[in-house]
């Protein structure tokens, strides 16, 4: 079983979003058993579904234990979350692998060019020392894309990637230095360098290894260190196949296929696209073969523009590997 649309999910005319939202909303209700038993639960008449707000969002919990696939298939590969040893990790079956790499690729295009103008540095040695990451599959697919010969995964090498890094920056060469935020705080410590052609992009997560900082303490620390204007970030996590990207001040902007939309914290059924503060409601169109509407735990605040900041995460809910950052609001 094929999505008839599958095809438009990264062409759509922008004012077609709500309609094609829809559809794919009817889709995954005829053909994801869970999804629909969750919408059946919860709406006693399906046909009332009229508006993007009116779709029901599944909790992201319920990638911890169950399978969320709209169709049948044996997937190509199992994204699993990061967690701890004290949480359930969630699991994302996998359809298609070109849909992720579509996905991320022309999402990094629309906010960053061609990577072939940048080299790629990775910093993310929690995620390399498990199987199955999401995150480590696309920075490994864009450090294969740029081609440029220092490109890849630092791991610990802090003086490796000190050496590439004063290197690259004599040359003028366009770099990205993409780390989860524990270890960069870490390199950020043992060397402090002016960067004029290198992105800072965190991922957030401290994973335990530290203590836990707001955003801006830890943009902070890192624009003091590297002598940079702002830090870049990027919004993703194992149940989407899709990101979001901030280039500053905590606002990120989503690519046209993705849309946040806020649910109020009393009342998870009261969905909202106008500007104001709330809990996170991700429309993925590239979780088209999973559940393109997700419930998050992540506290957020919508502007009219469609930009939004993360505030923080709901009471109780599990550390995530991603987007774990506090504002300091």
């Amino acid at each position: 079983m094929i999505c008839e649309f599958e095809h438009n999910i990264f062409s759509f005319d922008l004012d077609d979003f709500d309609s094609l939202a829809l559809r794919i909303f009817e889709f995954q209700y005829r053909n994801n058993s869970l999804y629909r038993q969750f919408t059946d639960a919860i709406y006693t008449d399906i046909s009332d579904i009229k508006l993007v707000t009116q779709i029901p969002f599944l909790p992201i919990q319920f990638f911890k234990g169950h399978e969320v696939k709209t169709g049948e298939f044996n997937p190509q590969t199992v994204f699993e979350s990061s967690g701890t040893s004290q949480t359930i990790n969630s699991r994302h079956l996998v359809r298609q692998l070109n849909i992720y790499q579509q996905s991320f690729s022309t999402g990094f295009r629309l906010f960053y060019g061609d990577v072939k103008e940048y080299c790629i540095l990775a910093l993310l040695p929690a995620y390399l020392e498990r199987q199955h990451s999401s995150l480590v599959m696309m920075v490994d697919e864009l450090i294969r894309k740029s081609a440029h010969p220092d490109s890849g995964f630092y791991l610990y090498d802090h003086d490796k990637l000190f050496d590439t890094l004063q290197r690259l920056e004599a040359a003028g060469q366009k770099t990205i230095l993409i780390g989860v935020t524990f270890a960069l705080l870490d390199f950020a410590e043992k060397y402090s360098l002016p960067l004029k052609h290198t992105i800072i992009m965190e991922t957030g997560g401290m994973k335990g290894r530290r203590e836990e900082l707001v955003r801006e303490q830890v943009h902070q620390l890192l624009t003091v260190s590297f002598g940079v204007e702002s830090i870049h970030s990027e919004y993703g996590m194992t149940e989407l196949l899709s990101q979001a990207y901030s280039k500053g001040n905590g606002l990120f902007q989503s690519p046209p296929w993705l849309k946040i939309v806020l649910r109020d914290e009393d009342d998870p059924l009261t969905v909202s696209l106008q500007s104001r503060r709330g809990l996170i409601n991700v429309i993925d169109f590239a979780n088209i073969y999973s559940c393109s509407f997700i419930a998050t735990d992540d506290v957020g605040q919508l502007h009219s523009n469609g930009d939004f900041e993360v505030l923080g995460r709901l009471d109780n809910s599990d550390i995530r590997g991603c987007s774990l950052l506090l504002s300091a609001d």
